[in-house]
């Protein structure tokens, strides 16, 4: 099965589905992303083939899937496609968006118990792209408070 328009790009599609992705492909996102669980790097719409996958973490060829909604009415090319990633040597994790929306962790700590891996979380830095910059009092940040004549400094 491909996942891809005609009309659209294979980049600007994995894009579109990462502007528009769903509320438990978000919250599982807020756990994988980062190195967060066991330094492990995950991808977000990662391609392999002519298939985009939901989760990917390359070095333990792991695929992680959430099942919801219309993937009911996909059951059949569901497994056709796994079937078809697992010969490619990967594993796949396909959970529910309920199991990710009631303890996105504990998808985190089944996919560690999949690899064999002891559980860990490691909250990421909160710094980089699309954050806002914390500014510390500093003489880099520190900003002198105008004072207009007549008025007291307020500090």
């Amino acid at each position: 099965m491909n996942d891809q328009p005609d009309r659209e790009s294979p980049k600007n599609f994995r894009r579109s589905r990462r502007k528009n992705q769903t509320r438990s492909e978000g919250l599982l996102w807020s756990v994988l992303r980062g190195k967060q669980v066991c330094g492990l790097k995950f991808r977000r719409e990662h391609s392999i083939e002519y298939w985009i996958l939901d989760f990917a973490c390359i070095a333990q060829k792991l695929i992680v899937e959430i099942d919801g909604g219309y993937h009911d009415a996909t059951i059949e090319n569901d497994l056709q496609r796994q079937q078809e990633l697992e010969q490619l040597g990967w594993r796949v994790l396909r959970f529910t968006d309920k199991e990710v929306e009631q303890d996105a962790e504990a998808v985190g700590r089944a996919i560690a118990k999949e690899l064999g891996l002891e559980y860990e979380f490691n909250s990421r830095q909160k710094t980089g792209s699309g954050m806002k910059s914390q500014c510390s009092p500093s003489p880099r940040c520190a900003r002198p408070s105008r004072k207009r004549e007549g008025e007291e400094r307020r500090d």
